[in-house]
């Protein structure tokens, strides 16, 4: 029996030993499929490029503050138009109905509500997940008291949600704190040796950042922008009357947008997990100063506008965006404050209103000098700015001008900013996806042949 046991061996080791490929390197996946990257819904595709930063605008005293730089920029996958009332609403109805949920599982319902174990498995998850199966029971007893509105605040006796106790708890990992080297000691500043994050070796929660916001706009935007102008209408209705579906959402922080592009990682990535050998993409976010511009050109690397030519009308005498023309006749352009996404063409790559409509948030930190110092591959100055942060270090760049704004903050060199916790009538966002290789078409399982 011994000896059987023994051979046995043997010969389980000369079988495993058969499938190593005659010992030749050839990785540790056996891809079952190809793998390319999809196109998100309602996303365009911006290829790989490189442009002078900066070169073709008109104002010549910012010139020689904002040096024009040569820089290269990886592809990507851009929002077609700007996120609209009707896409942003989607998140705020998720953050209620999660709050909501989450309320309900803490009552007499709670089974209801909870998922406890692993359907497919039967493991028991160390802490419940929601059941977003489960219908909600808004007129219960407990969203009452802790989600709506109290009756001394209901305007006509309605019964609405609290946009205050809209908070969406979320997280994200500073990976420039991450990649951040420091000194061990003033020894180490003088020899110009670093140390090796050592925080980071024994504890990566340093990293972790945890956050709460309010996702719901600020509606009263519309009215504390410009004093002595009537918009309650647009306070009233804007954000989540039906009319206004396809209008660009405004009155959104730069804070609420990053927490947007957050959530929606979260929304795809979690699908995908889902899926049978899916697997999970890059993160969207909004476009670095430097994706935005190369973006809005669309392959016109000279040209002030991001249609291509330098004139504000087309050959028909008609204006090719939503902005302030002829000395604040804003309704000879078709508009008079925003309008529907879309409306004028595209530029050549298929992108909407980069120019007008309204102004986007970009990722980028706002430095009058930032060009002369960020690397000129994708490059990008950031700073993850603290609540005790003077406010000179909150300011993001705001791209593309908007309804409000006259034909030069149009223009696709022109750089503006806004403080991260200021939210605008006038400014919206739209995301960014990074593309999973080099550009698309390549095959990812051969040599691109790029000599």
């Amino acid at each position: 029996m011994k000896k059987l046991l023994v051979l046995s061996f043997v010969i389980l080791t000369l079988v495993s030993c058969s499938n190593t490929n005659q010992g030749e390197l050839v990785g540790v996946r056996k891809q079952t499929k190809q793998f390319y990257h999809p196109d998100p819904y309602g996303m365009v595709f911006v290829p790989l490029g490189s442009y002078t930063m900066g070169v073709g605008g008109q104002d010549i005293a910012s010139s020689q503050i904002t040096q024009p730089k040569t820089i290269s920029v990886s592809s990507f996958f851009m929002d077609e138009t700007e996120i609209t009332n009707n896409e942003y609403r989607e998140f705020v109805n998720w953050v209620r109905d999660s709050i909501a949920r989450k309320i309900l599982s803490e009552g007499e319902n709670a089974d209801a509500y909870l998922i406890r174990e692993d359907p497919k498995t039967g493991e028991e998850y160390e802490e419940p997940i929601l059941n977003w199966e489960t219908e909600i029971e808004w007129n219960s007893e407990e969203l009452e008291e802790a989600l709506f509105l109290p009756e001394g605040e209901r305007f006509f006796h309605r019964k609405e949600i609290d946009a205050r106790k809209l908070i969406y708890e979320y997280f994200w990992i500073d990976l420039q704190a991450a990649a951040r080297k420091e000194f061990r000691d003033d020894a180490d500043r003088t020899n110009a040796s670093f140390a090796n994050r050592p925080q980071g070796m024994t504890d990566r929660s340093v990293y972790i950042k945890n956050d709460r916001i309010n996702v719901y706009p600020d509606t009263l935007a519309w009215i504390h922008d410009y004093a002595y102008s009537f918009n309650d209408p647009l306070t009233e209705k804007y954000f989540w009357h039906v009319a206004y579906d396809h209008y660009p959402v405004v009155g959104v922080n730069w804070n609420q947008a990053r927490a947007f592009c957050i959530w929606r990682t979260e929304k795809l990535n979690k699908h995908l997990s889902s899926q049978k050998d899916e697997m999970s993409l890059t993160e969207f976010r909004l476009p670095t100063e430097a994706e935005w511009e190369w973006a809005a050109r669309g392959g016109n690397h000279l040209n002030p506008y991001p249609w291509g030519g330098p004139y504000t009308r087309n050959e028909n005498g008609c204006f090719l965006a939503n902005f302030k023309p002829l000395r604040g006749n804003y309704v000879a352009d078709g508009g008079l404050r925003t309008l529907i996404v879309g409306h004028y063409p595209p530029n050549d790559w298929g992108l909407y209103d980069m120019a007008g409509n309204v102004a986007e948030w970009t990722n980028s930190a706002f430095d009058p000098l930032s060009y002369n110092y960020t690397w000129d591959m994708n490059p990008n100055y950031t700073y993850n700015a603290k609540d005790s942060d003077p406010a000179i270090m909150k300011r993001k760049v705001v791209r593309g001008g908007s309804w409000k704004d006259i034909a030069y903050y149009l223009e696709v060199t022109t750089r503006a900013y806004e403080y991260q916790e200021t939210a605008k009538c006038y400014i919206g966002f739209r995301s960014i996806q990074p593309y999973l290789g080099r550009n698309k078409g390549d095959n990812p399982n051969k040599a691109s042949h790029v000599y």
